[in-house]
């Protein structure tokens, strides 16, 4: 039996996984920058924390989880996405008690969700996302933003567009939900079946919904902007005063309301019409929820976060990325005792910082150039008999073709000095 790859999982060879090393370092910069640090929480968790956080109207939590009991008969789910992990690490771990107020945090890794499969959309995707939490201010709602859209910038994406919305706080949310079920209640019979369940628990979501967005109702129904309490309203104001003050383009969206039950106040989407990504694609987004933290049994925190699947950073990194450092040194022993030595020397060389392979394979000298050019080595170390009996290496130098024989002891000061310094060797 051949065996494959589930659908909807993909293997990530050595060919790319230099390119996805780069999207992960420029990630870390970025967060470094903004003085966010690295959290990792489990891949997965117990179902009910994604049912009570996520929402059971979602179709993330109602379609799309992969659920299996442990052999305790423990209800487990692989972590549909990365917000309600790291808000149950928050509370479980007494984050809310650290001498900084506000947390902010990044996490990168696999989540699962059971969908079609697409380009730059699998079940076994990849998630870089950020979470502030602890401070509910105007300010790091844009903090948070402004660090999605440098994210999208450093990757080149063109046309990009941030599209920003208010849910406003629990008051205002209690009586927008009462507007959208007095617009909806007369044409409740057509609407999909979905809907229908989404109308008693959250029709909020209705807005979301995939099969009746084209409803006439749709159209015409109440924004979440003309029902904000006067709190609500002047945060959103604030938020859209400071993007103005640091020049950050946005479009105010009252259609854009997030597919999870947690988000209050503003909610947020980066859209992108460069080609490489097609014509409206959302690029990732993200929002406040002030009350997800209580949810799960911490103490009254606000949060705000953002995610970016990484398959589509990646689509948007494109093929013009950086090519991978070639080797310092390949060394190309000729003979059985030439060999011995390279061992030796590939070793210290790998001791004192450098990057460095040999000729596993007895090839001759042909072949084991080719490798050094496929590995774009700066140097070739060529050892016969004769360079084991004088104890040198002959060292060529695949950018001038220069070729210098180097004694044994004088390897080392040999690259330093050719390097003039230039490469970092720890």
């Amino acid at each position: 039996m051949a065996y494959k790859a589930p659908r909807g999982t993909v293997d990530i060879l050595p060919a790319q996984s230099g390119k996805w090393q780069e999207l992960e370092q420029l990630l870390r910069t970025i967060c470094a920058n903004y003085n966010v640090k690295g959290i990792r929480t489990p891949i997965f968790e117990h179902t009910e924390l994604f049912n009570r956080a996520v929402g059971d109207t979602t179709d993330v939590v109602s379609k799309e989880m992969y659920t299996f009991e442990d052999r305790k008969g423990r209800s487990m789910t692989l972590r549909p996405e990365g917000t309600a992990g790291i808000a149950r690490a928050y509370v479980e771990n007494k984050l809310y008690g650290m001498p900084e107020k506000l947390q902010k945090v990044y996490y990168m890794g696999p989540m699962f969700r059971y969908e079609r499969p697409q380009n730059g959309r699998q079940r076994q995707f990849h998630q870089f996302g950020v979470e502030m939490l602890g401070v509910e201010s105007p300010y790091v709602d844009v903090e948070c933003m402004l660090m999605a859209v440098t994210v999208v910038k450093a990757l080149g994406l063109k046309n990009i567009q941030l599209h920003i919305n208010t849910l406003g706080d629990q008051e205002s949310r209690d009586a927008y939900r009462e507007a959208l079920q007095n617009h909806f209640q007369p044409v409740l019979n057509e609407l999909c079946h979905d809907c229908q369940v989404r109308y008693e628990k959250n029709p909020l979501r209705i807005l979301d919904c995939k099969v009746d967005k084209n409803h006439p109702m749709m159209k015409t129904a109440p924004k979440t902007i003309d029902y904000l309490t006067d709190n609500a309203k002047a945060h959103f104001e604030k938020v859209c005063a400071l993007l103005d003050d640091l020049e950050i383009d946005y479009v105010v969206d009252p259609n854009l309301v997030r597919g999870l039950d947690y988000y209050s106040h503003t909610v947020f989407e980066i859209i992108s019409d460069d080609p490489k990504l097609g014509a409206g694609s959302t690029v990732g987004g993200g929002g406040r929820y002030n009350g997800l933290v209580e949810e799960l049994g911490g103490p009254q925190t606000p949060g705000v976060g953002f995610a970016f699947g990484m398959e589509r950073l990646m689509i948007a990194l494109g093929d013009d990325h950086e090519d991978e450092e070639g080797l310092d040194v390949y060394i190309m022993p000729l003979g059985s005792e030439a060999k011995d030595l390279a061992m030796q020397i590939m070793t210290m060389l790998r001791a004192n910082g450098f990057t460095c392979d040999m000729d596993q394979c007895d090839r001759g000298l042909k072949g084991q150039f080719k490798s050094a050019d496929r590995f774009h080595a700066h140097f070739s170390m060529i050892i016969g008999d004769e360079e084991v009996q004088k104890e040198v290496v002959n060292m060529k130098c695949n950018h001038t073709k220069e070729q210098v024989e180097v004694p044994l002891e004088n390897i080392v000061e040999f690259i330093e000095n050719h390097y003039e310094g230039d490469h970092d060797h720890e």
